[in-house]
């Protein structure tokens, strides 16, 4: 049996809930509107709903109306489900993740050349936090982006750009990778966007003559790689997280001498 020690208690990852006031209580916060009126029926129906997902003990902690015939809740409860934590994959991007400059070193080391990427939100996605923070050199959060990095030639095509564009200047340039941002997530329109992004990389011969990556708030690696893309960076994956994978399969594709694309 897989066990941790932690503040002087065994925890068993074989059956693991979530933690509050005391190891294995299940405390969990819940937060969510429902499409009913203030009023202590409102608290009532929310303990109810609360019950339903398997909670037990539920307390409404706070709930205000957000417009007439609309009530908002904060519920705390006790669940009581657990997770085998041991037997988890999570599909995961391969290889080293290194820093800004270690990058910029080991381009120069194992490339000897540039490498040159292509990044946009493409199509409706009006956004351009996410590929910003990956490409523009003041990158975010401390992270610089791909444009402060040695040996990385980065171009930031902004937002609301066709597919059929950010295609265009990936075979321009001769990119070695596309970089791919979707923000809005709404009634999975990324997932519709993302899909004809690679459609299209597919109709044009060039799936496999360049390295296809996406990001943003909804992406996974594991998702990514259902649409057809070689990677996928979600939150918490920074400039650093790209590069690092993007130059580590140029690498394994062979690609030093940089090729145009279509020849490769």
């Amino acid at each position: 049996m897989a066990e941790t020690k932690t503040a002087n208690t065994q925890v068993d990852l074989t059956c693991v809930k979530p933690y509050g006031d005391a190891l294995n209580d299940g405390k969990v916060q819940i937060s969510f509107t429902l499409p009913v009126p203030y009023g202590e029926e409102a608290e009532e129906c929310a303990k109810q709903y609360v019950k339903k997902l398997g909670i037990d003990e539920p307390n409404v902690a706070y709930y205000c109306e957000l417009t007439k015939g609309y009530t908002f809740f904060n519920v705390y409860g006790s669940a009581q489900p657990t997770i085998d934590y041991t037997a988890i994959n999570v599909p995961k991007v391969e290889g080293t993740v290194m820093d800004r400059v270690e990058c910029g070193e080991w381009i120069a080391e194992n490339i000897g050349r540039d490498i040159v990427v292509v990044g946009a939100s493409i199509e409706s996605d009006a956004h351009t936090v996410g590929i910003d923070a990956i490409i523009q050199m003041k990158g975010f959060h401390g992270h610089f982006g791909l444009e402060r990095f040695k040996n990385v030639v980065a171009y930031n095509m902004g937002s609301q750009v066709p597919c059929e564009e950010l295609i265009a200047k990936a075979k321009e340039v001769n990119a070695d990778a596309i970089l791919v941002s979707q923000t809005v997530t709404q009634k999975d329109i990324h997932i519709k966007q993302l899909t004809k992004m690679e459609e299209l990389v597919e109709a044009e011969g060039l799936r496999d003559k360049v390295i296809l990556t996406c990001g943003g708030p909804r992406i996974s690696h594991e998702l990514a790689q259902e649409l057809g893309y070689d990677a996928g960076f979600g939150p918490g994956k920074y400039a650093e997280h790209v590069m690092s994978y993007i130059m580590q399969e140029v690498k394994k594709r062979g690609w030093e001498k940089k090729p145009n694309i279509a020849d490769r």
